[in-house]
């Protein structure tokens, strides 16, 4: 840093390459690297950059020029005659994107970990390496000599893919072979259009495409483990990608904080209310969303972040200060400054989200509704209710989607009493605990006869269909269990702690 004149606090907010050949193009808080020109042949191009508000001019021999900066109140930077611009802009360019990203630690991780990356599969393969989006932005690549094709420094100076060369590829089927699925496509030299020979793989999560690695032959043949070092490294860099696209605005994530410090009673209703512009003393209700987990753990992260945005979307509309947030794994969305009778149209709510989820996402998505509470500071009881309509469709009860506590209330209170049991171990009677341990060393026949025969109400006939068995084996089975264990079912009191019991 040769010169400051607005301190060192000046903010950055993108990076640009200016040609002394072609016009200015620099705009407020631009970090602007003069290539082209050194010293005093770079005054105009500092100049300029001071005219458009520019945040700093980058430049070689800069000491030449430092008065000059001074004048045009821009910060002046000297670059090392040994640095090449493609460097100095990938540094920089990886700082001010991992800022834009998130402004926070975890953000500048994501980016630092794609250019690291790069550079291990360019050693591993003896190519240059870049890393793209599905949109043919690049990400970030490895350092390079002077053996870049034309594609190459087009790609990366333009932060994209030149259109003419991408519809090269497509034409050639190269998307289309990327996007296929998991494998090594290789594209051959084409001196006649200034590409050199290529590898490349999709990166993947599930069957979706994330982005594409590159690897650019460059003065040396690749490596002869260059393909199977490329194929580890698409799948090592999912999670990367991932995490680049699922990372939250700031603005995002504070309101998902605000959500998870009021659900967690870390931030009292007022102080959300006031930020998201509610009644703290109007009904509130909280909604929870829950994903399969018969898919891979990639898969599921990049679902969750969809159906967050659609969730988000949805409940907006409805109401503009809902909250939602992703708390372990779940996601909660709250509706506060409630009318009366609101349920209806909640539920069509929650029905239409969930019905969109299996549309447009291709995922199966459960939805639970919290109770109605009176006021904000209740919205952890409504998450609570959320919570336990969930766990009930967990275990099976009901086949639909979308419940509220209501469509569940017997099963939810049903495990409470269960869990309730579960803790007390001297709530127990040792002749079913006899029956128990009996039936373990015996074929663990008797008590499923048992608790299907009191699930059915006494109805044997209906007991034998649940287990595929004759009625008669079923009067057995039970007359059993009663002689083993001395258990009278024709007595109410120890019927109903039977099958409590024997649920546990």
């Amino acid at each position: 840093m040769l010169a400051a004149p607005g301190g060192l606090g000046v903010g950055v907010e993108d990076v640009v390459i200016h040609d002394p050949e072609d016009p200015p193009d620099a705009h407020p808080g631009d970090l602007v690297l003069v290539i082209g020109a050194r010293g005093r042949v770079a005054a105009g191009a500092i100049r300029a950059a001071g005219r458009s508000g520019a945040a700093a001019v980058a430049v070689k021999n800069g000491t030449a020029v430092v008065n000059v900066a001074a004048d045009a109140g821009v910060a002046l930077i000297e670059v090392g005659h040994e640095a090449r611009w493609e460097q100095v802009e990938a540094l920089a360019r990886g700082v001010v994107d991992a800022a834009r990203a998130g402004g926070e630690a975890d953000s500048g991780e994501v980016l630092g970990d794609l250019f690291s990356l790069a550079q291990t599969i360019a050693t591993l393969t003896g190519g240059l390496v870049s890393i793209e989006d599905t949109a043919s932005r690049v990400l970030a690549y490895s350092r390079a000599g002077d053996e870049v094709d034309e594609l190459r420094r087009l790609s990366i100076l333009g932060r994209e893919g030149p259109e003419r060369y991408l519809a090269m590829l497509r034409e050639w089927g190269v998307y289309q072979r990327l996007r296929a699925g998991e494998g090594i496509v290789r594209i051959d030299e084409r001196p006649d259009l200034g590409i050199r020979r290529r590898i490349a793989a999709g990166i993947h999560a599930g069957s979706q495409p994330l982005g594409t690695i590159w690897v650019q032959e460059g003065a040396q043949p690749l490596t002869e483990s260059a393909e199977v070092a490329l194929l580890g490294a698409s799948r090592a860099l999912a999670p990367q990608l991932i995490r680049h696209r699922t990372l939250p605005s700031p603005e995002l994530r504070l309101r998902e904080d605000l959500l998870a410090g009021l659900l967690d009673g870390r931030l009292d209703a007022e102080s959300v209310a006031d930020d998201i512009g509610a009644d703290p003393g109007k009904p509130a209700m909280v909604l929870a969303f829950s994903l399969p987990r018969d898919r891979a753990a990639t898969d599921r992260q990049l679902r969750r972040a969809e159906l967050v945005h659609l969730i988000t979307v949805h409940t907006a509309a409805y109401r503009r200060s809902a909250l939602v947030s992703v708390i372990g794994g779940r996601v909660y969305a709250l509706l506060p400054d409630l009318p009366e009778h609101a349920e209806p149209r909640i539920l069509a709510l929650a029905k239409e989200i969930a019905g969109t989820a299996r549309r447009h996402l291709d995922v199966r998505v459960r939805a639970a509704l919290g109770g109605v509470v009176p006021r904000l500071s209740d919205a952890a009881a409504s998450r609570g209710d959320a919570d336990r309509v969930l766990a009930a469709m967990a275990r099976g009860h009901g086949t639909a989607d979308v419940a509220s506590l209501a469509d569940v209330r017997a099963e939810v209170l049903l495990s409470e009493v269960l869990a309730f049991l579960g803790e007390q171990p001297r709530i127990r009677d040792p002749r079913l605990t006899e029956l128990i341990a009996h039936d373990a060393e015996h074929g663990g026949i008797l008590v499923p006869a048992v608790l299907a025969y009191l699930d059915a109400f006494g109805d044997v006939r209906r007991a034998a269909r649940e287990l595929n068995i004759h009625p008669n084996t079923v009067r057995y089975r039970v007359r059993r269990a009663g002689e083993v264990s001395g258990i009278d079912l024709d007595d109410p009191a120890q019927r109903m702690l039977t099958q409590l019991l024997l649920r546990l």
